[in-house]
């Protein structure tokens, strides 16, 4: 049966029967790619040798599927263990991105290295030569006699010999440079890119294997190719830090055996990337000395608690639009809490400049940092430096009230296992029983918070 054709826009991702100058999805001209599709014979062939009991055509009731627990390798990595919900698992496949420099060979090549001693694995790399990779090896005195590595960017290449060799591990370093002949398209291309990670995809699921891709990102962050990339896959990992910082977290985005949003510390050595047993410890060195709108908070990640501070600078601006800029917290939440403190707290910032920063390079996603934000901006605008020995955390509705947040307990042990003394918390989230050494301080309203400063 003959091959058919397709025209896929290298921007967006669409597909059209036939050639057209515009794509209508993203109304780029001349942005569509001719692509050869297989036969329908060639696309339905399955490999053998596929997940345990899948029996093509086979139809149960929910109730006879058998729930044993799912199966999973250990990477010997501790942190990378946390963030995929406690190892690998045959069949799946995972994508690992991140910014040049932020460390995805490093820490894989650490992993493969550790599983060769007791799994096959297979190392594939198309941006650096074997060589290179031998010397970041002797470099980090890894123990890599047992791991196999191919220089290739033909996907089809690294099918047929993975079907041979039959590793247990396989990594595609990087998708963006693998490539099929049938897509006439340059390497890179979202046609490339989405067919080459979706042969990469079915052959994981059809032989057990685990894929791992790494993936570039775009300027804003975000993983390069078409979004069906993420869709595709099990688990989306983004390895994420600072060039000026030695500290890498590694945030789980998606993932289907695990918890989302998860996330594990690592530091940046000379000897590759070392686990951070205690993260709350290395975002809490604060000076001698605390100043004026620093607080700490307690943040919810994935299955543990985190304690980050949370730095703000209130200043006269000299400008006619005054000046709201945030490192590790929405920018608009900023502004929207502003107008509550504002309105229920009579305070006005209007005519200031508010800077907010998040220590360390964390990036808080949730809301329980509202009550920290606004505690800490009104301590930068009075220039009164809170208790070193106090923690906040809570949710700030739009009617000034405080509402609870998820583990509260749980955050408020934590904060006690490192010392502090105080917490201004939701009512909601006032422990039941004393906890020993700390005074917590429940909440409804911003003016109660206001008033537990004084």
């Amino acid at each position: 049966m003959s091959s058919k054709l397709a025209y896929v826009c290298n921007d967006c991702g669409a597909d059209y029967r036939k050639w057209q100058g515009q794509c209508t999805d993203c109304n780029t001209w001349n942005s569509l790619s001719e692509v050869r599709l297989g036969s329908a014979s060639r696309s339905g062939k399955v490999l053998r040798g596929g997940f345990a009991g899948a029996v093509d055509g086979e139809v149960k009731t929910l109730s006879e599927i058998a729930l044993e627990e799912i199966p999973r390798i250990g990477t010997g990595v501790g942190e990378l263990d946390l963030v995929l919900g406690g190892g690998l698992v045959p069949g799946s496949a995972i994508l690992v991105g991140g910014e040049p420099g932020a460390g995805k060979s490093t820490l894989l090549l650490q992993m493969l290295c550790n599983l060769a001693e007791t799994q096959s694995a297979l190392y594939v790399t198309g941006e650096e030569s074997p060589q290179q990779v031998a010397m970041r090896a002797r470099r980090l005195n890894l123990a890599a006699q047992k791991l196999q590595i191919m220089a290739e960017t033909s996907v089809e290449t690294v099918c047929a010999v993975a079907q041979k060799k039959r590793p247990k591990i396989l990594v595609v370093d990087s998708i963006q440079v693998m490539h099929i002949e049938e897509v006439t398209s340059a390497p890179g291309s979202v046609s490339q890119v989405r067919e080459s990670a979706s042969m990469l995809v079915r052959f994981a699921k059809q032989t057990g294997t685990v894929l791992i891709v790494v993936g570039h990102v775009t300027k804003d962050g975000s993983l390069a190719g078409p979004k069906v990339l993420e869709h595709m896959i099990d688990c989306s990992l983004m390895l994420e830090g600072s060039s000026d910082s030695h500290f890498r977290t590694l945030r789980s985005h998606k993932n289907r055996f695990g918890a989302v949003n998860e996330l594990g510390v690592f530091a940046m050595t000379d000897k590759g990337l070392k686990e951070v047993a205690n993260p709350s410890a290395i975002f809490l060195q604060r000076g001698e000395e605390v100043s004026s709108g620093s607080v700490v908070m307690v943040v919810w990640e994935g299955t543990r608690p985190l304690l980050v501070e949370l730095q703000a600078l209130v200043d006269d601006s000299h400008l006619g639009n005054p000046r709201r800029v945030t490192v590790g917290l929405d920018h608009n939440r900023l502004s929207m809490l502003l107008a509550v403190l504002h309105r229920h707290g009579g305070i006005m910032v209007g005519d200031q400049d508010v800077f907010v920063n998040v220590v360390g390079g964390v990036k808080v996603l949730e809301t329980s940092a509202d009550l920290a934000l606004i505690l800490s901006v009104i301590s930068s605008f009075r220039d009164a430096p809170l208790p070193e020995d106090l923690v906040v955390f809570g949710e700030v509705g739009l009617a000034g009230e405080i509402r609870p947040v998820a583990n509260g307990q749980e955050r408020l042990r934590e904060a006690a296992k490192h010392g502090f003394k105080r917490a201004i918390v939701p009512v909601g989230n006032a422990p039941k029983q004393s906890i020993q050494g700390m005074t917590v301080i429940p909440v409804r309203r911003v003016t109660e918070a206001l008033e537990a400063l004084s």
